[in-house]
């Protein structure tokens, strides 16, 4: 082992990271796309076009791969696992789905009576399960938007939750059959699963492969990425220069032309690097986490602000509103609903003191 290696390893310390500032960029970067392609608002439209929330969500799973391997390993049960999974996500998730559920009275066109349907209590019971696929409708809400779903943006926390469920048992198959065996095998099953989809989409003129493409085999990729970093994290601090160059090389390579066999590894590299090998940035997060907050409920206000021709009228004043109503929602959630469920030496907390 090299000097520079066994140094990395001494020194793995990843208490000082700049997680909470990519998170909150990636959160951002997903709301401003939305703004554009819910409203249409034309001084919107550079933002879908040098802005990609695709790229964000991708993100947003090599992170998760990072931190919840990390938080399994650093569990010493597996209650204390899942209890801790719950506790992060579940409160504001249930939160903004009921509170969604309740405000949508002041939107939708139906009587009182037909709002308060039986395709009411699906939409709540669905998207309480993280199955919003099933009922992303409200009764009568946001009938003559482009679109009409409540919160387009949740279909990945059902993606997020297999992967907690996921975990254990991966974590269970490196240990009895070698670490880097079973994350290559991962990686290269999701691989296979995303050419033989495309592959049949194509041939058979399926436009729902690319949903298929979206689900929890597709994006495994991009959460094994993540936790192929955390593993060898002294690796990459080692050789953090090469690394950044290929794996920059590989990003501007694959817009022109596609290498998803080393596109989702690229961008773990990247990220992870950004996070655990750049100078630390600073407490980004002192005055909160707002990045789950900002993910979970931008969807919804941007809705209800289009219904309400704020974004046709006064597109820019729309925008506006719509970037403050969702920073004061995230910080609010943050506070009030997020904070109080955490225990106080969650890493959440201590990151933001």
């Amino acid at each position: 082992m090299t000097t520079s290696v066994q140094h990395a390893l001494s020194s793995n310390n990843i208490k000082d990271n700049n997680f909470d500032l990519l998170r909150f960029v990636f959160a951002s970067m997903v709301f401003l796309v939305h703004s554009y392609a819910l409203s249409q608002a034309e001084f919107l439209k550079p933002l879908a076009m040098f802005i990609s929330s695709e790229l964000a969500v991708k993100s947003f799973f090599v992170v998760s791969g990072f931190l919840i391997f990390m938080s399994f390993e650093k569990s010493v049960y597996i209650g204390t696992y899942f209890s801790k999974r719950v506790k992060r996500i579940y409160p504001a998730y249930f939160t903004v789905v009921v509170l969604c559920a309740l405000l949508g009275i002041i939107f939708t066109e139906y009587s009182l009576a037909q709002y308060f349907s039986l395709t009411w209590l699906k939409y709540v019971l669905a998207n309480l399960i993280f199955l919003n696929f099933i009922q992303p409708d409200l009764p009568g809400v946001f009938m003559h938007n482009p679109l009409t779903a409540v919160n387009g943006a949740l279909w990945t926390l059902k993606i997020e939750v297999m992967f907690y469920f996921c975990v254990p048992f991966f974590i269970w198959l490196m240990r009895r059959f070698g670490r880097w065996q079973i994350l290559l095998a991962i990686y290269l099953a999701s691989i296979g699963y995303r050419i033989g989809i495309e592959t049949w989409g194509i041939a058979y003129h399926a436009p729902i492969y690319k949903e298929l493409l979206r689900q929890l085999p597709g994006q495994l990729i991009y959460f094994v990425s993540g936790a192929v970093f955390y593993y060898y994290l002294p690796y990459l601090k080692a050789y953090w220069k090469p690394v950044v160059v290929f794996a920059i090389a590989i990003m501007v390579t694959n817009v022109l032309i596609p290498l998803s066999l080393l596109e989702p590894l690229a961008l773990a590299a990247l990220v992870v690097s950004a996070a655990c090998v750049l100078p630390f940035l600073g407490n980004f997060g002192k005055h909160g986490d707002l990045s789950y907050g900002i993910y979970i409920v931008h969807f919804p206000i941007l809705q209800g602000l289009i219904q309400f021709g704020l974004f046709e009228k006064f597109p820019m004043l729309g925008f506006a509103i719509a970037t403050v109503l969702v920073l004061c929602a995230a910080y609010t959630s943050w506070h009030f609903v997020e904070k109080p469920f955490l225990a106080k030496k969650s890493h959440y907390l201590v990151a933001n003191t």
